[in-house]
């Protein structure tokens, strides 16, 4: 029995559960090692029969959930391995033992709200997963309904959004726990037929319609490690350019817009004149561009839309920025040791813009600009001031390595989609560059570390979906209400274990 072995042993076996339950994230693609993961850990749970217990099963688990998911997070230290390198085991050690008290906490409550029981689970994991996702800035990055939005599963983020997945994959994780347990193995195999079937079945094969715009979409490739040289810079550039000129493939339309990526080029945007002039001049068309911007006292990470002879026409300045990467949370005060983020270049880091607007394209429609890391929050692509024709990212995703993390940003990239039914184009420096449709299928892409451009036709958007509508607001309401009433419930002195012996 689980619940006879020393406290470092089940904490050992629960982290080992949670490394495999992350082989469900990019780039392995696995939902079903997810699922086991999960039904592991809740009955890794059941077997805890104090709250500490309860508390170290959360928390090993999730280490070593997280620990896998998130080994890219090591990359970026390595760009200057000789400055930053030292930090790298111990970013990803304290990243990912901080984001596994989440799930400490919750399997903490959930024992506190049931001594015996697996059902809390199904109202405080997500709770935790919430909180995560908004909290100190959030950080909601290998969320477990991350992993649906390659099968069937995933595309009722447009319906219920993230969070509210994740409470369907406990609640089916809980059940089938319920049915092992009282009802036998030959049963249990029968109700995983449904769960099974859910995380495999693939999405609709239907295509989305287009529309007459085409869109291309840059992809220098340039090396984090290069991208700052100043003999390279001359390279980059005028292999974006380059790019941007080039006629369009297999006869197709001329683009209507052009993309660059995230700092694209390595001027601030008040001594980038003649530069913005030729890449204007290249593209014969309007042009998103990522540039550094400086204020008066402030400098920025920003966009900007380029129009005839290189005038910048609108400008978009980062909102949702990157704790430790972009900004130094005390910054002043650890400035003084010369602690910056790993992503400033100037002073203590980047400022951050007013908040999500729109860019006006004309016959295209309006879109949400969305820079890097701030696609990976649903919340704040639904607090656009009115909905989009489509979605634009530009990424440096080079910081992110060569594998894991630059896939998991596309995954989360898509998950946007399919929650607000709107395309999405998408230009990372090194990849993945990509036009994605409004049910988060990718139509047109370039790899990862190739350099090159796609020209796509942009999706037609599809009417607006109940979680654009909803938010996240209704599932705080349930999960508040469902917390306070089993907490007062159990104070009170009232049975709130199912009868029968159900879990």
């Amino acid at each position: 029995m689980i619940s006879s072995l020393p406290a470092w042993q089940v904490a050992i076996l629960a982290a080992l559960v949670g490394a495999i339950a992350a082989f469900g994230q990019a780039p392995y693609d696995l939902p079903l090692l997810l699922l086991a993961g999960i039904i592991g850990a809740a009955w890794i749970f059941n077997q805890a029969l104090t709250t500490r217990r309860a508390a170290l099963v959360g928390w090993a688990f999730g280490t070593g959930y997280f620990m896998h998911a998130l080994q890219w997070i090591v990359s970026p230290f390595m760009v200057d391995a000789a400055r930053h390198g030292w930090m790298a085991p111990f970013a990803l050690v304290f990243l990912s033992a901080g984001l596994a008290i989440f799930w400490g906490l919750a399997f903490w409550a959930a024992r506190k709200l049931s001594p015996r029981h697996t059902w809390p689970l199904i109202l405080t994991w997500p709770a935790a997963e919430l909180i995560r996702a908004y909290i100190f800035t959030g950080f909601p990055w290998a969320m477990p309904s991350q992993a649906l939005v390659d099968i069937k599963a995933g595309q009722y983020l447009a319906v219920f959004g993230p969070y509210v997945l994740n409470v369907f994959l406990v609640a089916g994780v809980v059940f089938l726990i319920y049915v092992l347990r009282h009802r036998g193995i030959l049963t249990a195999v029968v109700a995983s037929a449904a769960p099974v079937f859910m995380m495999t079945a693939p999405p609709t094969s239907d295509t989305s319609p287009l529309t007459d715009h085409t869109i291309r979409l840059i992809q220098p490739n340039a090396p984090q490690r290069e991208k700052w040289d100043p003999e390279k810079i001359p390279v980059f550039f005028d292999r974006q350019l380059a790019l941007s000129a080039a006629p369009p493939k297999n006869g197709g339309d001329a683009p209507d817009l052009v993309i660059w990526s995230e700092t694209a080029i390595p001027w601030a945007l008040d001594l980038a004149g003649l530069a913005l002039e030729e890449i204007s001049a290249a593209a014969r068309a309007p042009v998103v561009v990522g540039v550094q911007r400086r204020g008066p006292t402030r400098f920025y990470n920003s966009l900007v839309v380029l129009g005839q002879g290189g005038s910048v026409a609108q400008t978009y300045d980062k909102h949702h920025l990157v704790p430790f990467g972009e900004y130094m949370p005390f910054g002043d005060t650890l400035a003084r040791f010369g602690i910056h983020g790993l992503a400033s270049r100037e002073g203590n880091g980047y400022s951050a813009g007013p908040g999500p607007q729109l860019l006006d394209f004309g016959a295209m429609g309006a879109a949400l600009p969305l820079i890097c890391y701030e696609a990976v929050f649903a919340h704040d692509v639904n607090t656009a001031p009115k909905r989009p024709a489509f979605l634009i990212q530009i990424t440096n995703d080079a910081w992110f390595g060569k594998g894991a993390g630059p896939k998991q940003h596309l995954a989360q990239a898509r998950m946007r989609a399919i929650e607000q039914g709107l395309p999405m184009a998408r230009a990372a420096n090194t990849g993945i560059s990509a036009m994605i449709d409004p049910k988060g299928r990718i139509i047109a892409s370039l790899p990862l570390h190739v350099a090159g451009f796609v020209d796509a036709r942009l999706p037609t958007p599809l009417p607006p979906t109940l979680y654009s509508r909803t938010g996240d607001i209704p599932l705080m309401v349930m999960l508040l209400i469902g917390l306070c009433t089993a907490a007062l419930m159990r104070r009170r002195g009232f049975r709130v274990d199912p009868p029968m012996g159900a879990d």
